[in-house]
C-alpha cells in the first residue's frame, strides 16, 4: 500500500510539473559552427517555430552587437533558418535569442568568435540544456515532495486512530 501511495504521488508530481514545464526549456536553437573566426559565417537554426506562422527573428547580442537577423528560409530539419557574417564583429561571446513568427520563444544559443586563424573546429552550440535540467530536477522534486507528503498524513492518520 505504501509503495503505490508514492507512486502515486509520483506520478502526479511528475504530472504538475510537465504542466508547469516552461516552454523555452522545449524550445531548440542551435548555432553552427559554435566557434568562426572574424569574418566568418554562422548558421543560425530555430527548429520550434513554424515557417507558416511567420518570419523568425534572431537576436544577437554581445561585446559589439545588439541587431535582429531576420529568417525566412525554411531549414533543412524543419523550422527556420539564417546566416550571420561575423565581419567587424569584436572577439567574444555572442548570444542568441529566437523569436517565433507566432510570438513564441525559439531558445537561445551561443556562439564565440576568434581571430582569425584561432577558430577551433565546433559541432554548433546550444544553451537550451540549462533549462530543461532544472525542469527535470523541478519535476523530480516535486514527486519526492508529494511521496513525503503522503507518508507524514499516513503516519498522522494511524497515530490518530490508534
Amino acid at each position: 500500500m505504501k509503495a503505490q501511495s508514492i507512486l502515486g504521488s509520483a506520478a502526479v508530481g511528475v504530472g504538475l510539473g510537465t504542466l508547469l514545464l516552461p516552454a523555452a526549456a522545449l524550445a531548440d536553437t542551435t548555432v553552427s559552427p559554435a566557434t568562426t573566426p572574424v569574418g566568418g559565417t554562422v548558421v543560425l537554426t530555430t527548429t520550434t517555430c513554424n515557417p507558416k506562422a511567420g518570419d523568425a527573428i534572431f537576436r544577437v547580442t554581445g561585446p559589439n552587437r545588439d541587431e535582429n537577423v531576420r529568417s525566412t528560409t525554411a531549414a533543412a530539419g524543419g523550422g527556420l533558418s539564417a546566416e550571420l557574417f561575423t565581419a567587424g564583429f569584436t572577439l567574444g561571446t555572442y548570444t542568441v535569442t529566437t523569436t517565433c513568427g507566432d510570438g513564441t520563444s525559439g531558445g537561445t544559443a551561443q556562439f564565440t568568435v576568434t581571430p582569425i586563424g584561432g577558430a577551433q573546429a565546433g559541432g554548433g552550440g546550444k544553451d537550451g540544456d540549462t533549462g530543461v535540467l532544472v525542469a527535470g530536477g523541478a519535476l523530480g522534486a516535486a514527486a519526492v515532495a508529494g511521496g513525503a507528503y503522503v507518508l507524514v498524513r499516513r503516519r498522522r492518520r494511524a497515530t490518530f486512530v490508534a
